[in-house]
């Protein structure tokens, strides 16, 4: 893909955890849900999904937070930046947190889910609206909808 201009870096508020990631997202995401909504202090949350083996905690160690289930969310231990998230069951992809990248102006959701939550007045330019998740066979079609759409350079930068 062109355009991506990796490796991106990253890190939580006060610097105490960095990230790299060197490979472009599978698929961008807001979500709604009032979890996220909670965990963010905001109307919704957003989420770049890479690729595992592209993504790495480069300084510190960041601890979980949110619910302690299956799915870990991970924090700075020191700021509690919300920075990424490993879901339950689906170890191939990491969430980033995308404002935890030094450089986020690229981002943009490509699909929002739990919309069934979302307070009224909260608006993405998402494609792809979901009132929970896309069933999981979806994710396959939506990811090469994603790669098809930032090939041509749309949603890698602030004005496509």
């Amino acid at each position: 893909m062109s355009g991506w201009n990796l490796p991106w870096f990253g890190g939580c508020r006060c610097g105490q955890v960095r990230i790299e990631v060197s490979a472009p997202p599978l698929l961008t995401m807001a979500c709604h849900c009032t979890g996220c909504q909670r965990m963010s202090s905001s109307a919704f949350s957003l989420s770049a999904a890479i690729p595992s083996a592209a993504f790495q905690i480069t300084q510190g160690e960041p601890i979980i937070g949110g619910l302690h289930g299956g799915t870990r969310h991970y924090f700075c231990p020191r700021c509690m930046s919300w920075m990424f998230t490993r879901p339950e069951g689906m170890d191939f992809f990491v969430n980033v947190r995308p404002t935890m990248l030094d450089e986020a102006g690229w981002f943009r959701p490509f699909i929002e889910t739990y919309t069934s939550e979302k307070l009224p007045w909260a608006t993405t330019p998402a494609v792809h609206r979901y009132e929970k998740f896309p069933a999981f066979e979806e994710y396959e079609g939506l990811t090469q909808a994603y790669a098809r759409l930032t090939e041509r350079g749309i949603g890698i930068s602030p004005d496509p």
